[in-house]
């Protein structure tokens, strides 16, 4: 689906829509720099998770998502076996969604990325939600995208994630 869309519009409106694609009131922040120092790279990567976003006045009342969760040992339900700093797991999350934006399969991402338990079985599918089922920097990110859009890194209590809105 995604390759679909890279092939429809073009590798840099792809990028330039996955940058924008939240809708964020501040200008686009450019990504982090992979020759940054991993603090920089941390940082830049920090504060776009937790970006602000605007809630549109016509949004559906509920919305089909899926998405890849990174934790961190700060994270809700982290089990014992995650030992990622909240840094590091932003960054984690960047290298997929700079995977997908590469032409990597949405599966194949959610498989290699995602610690949520029974992601790759589920496709990292959510279903159909409601604005109120969610956290709302989650829900923020999520309402904003249209149909097979991708979110940049988005933070919640539960990690970092990456948003695909499926309908």
């Amino acid at each position: 689906m995604l390759q679909a869309m890279s092939r429809q519009f073009g590798g840099l409106a792809l990028s330039l829509a996955l940058t924008l694609g939240c809708g964020s009131k501040q200008p686009a922040v450019s990504e982090p720099q992979a020759d940054a120092p991993a603090s920089d790279a941390e940082s830049q990567c920090l504060e776009q998770a937790n970006g602000e976003h605007t809630r549109k006045p016509d949004e559906p009342v509920r919305i089909g998502l899926r998405h890849i969760l990174v934790r961190h040992t700060g994270s809700t339900r982290a089990d014992a076996s995650v030992s990622r700093t909240r840094g590091a797991a932003c960054l984690r999350a960047l290298e997929a969604l700079k995977a997908l934006e590469a032409g990597t399969e949405w599966d194949e991402a959610v498989a290699k990325y995602s610690d949520e338990k029974g992601a790759a079985t589920r496709h990292g599918s959510l279903g159909s939600l409601t604005r109120d089922d969610l956290d709302p920097a989650f829900a923020d990110a999520a309402f904003e995208l249209q149909p097979d859009q991708l979110s940049y890194v988005v933070e919640s209590p539960a990690g970092f994630h990456v948003i695909l809105r499926v309908e």
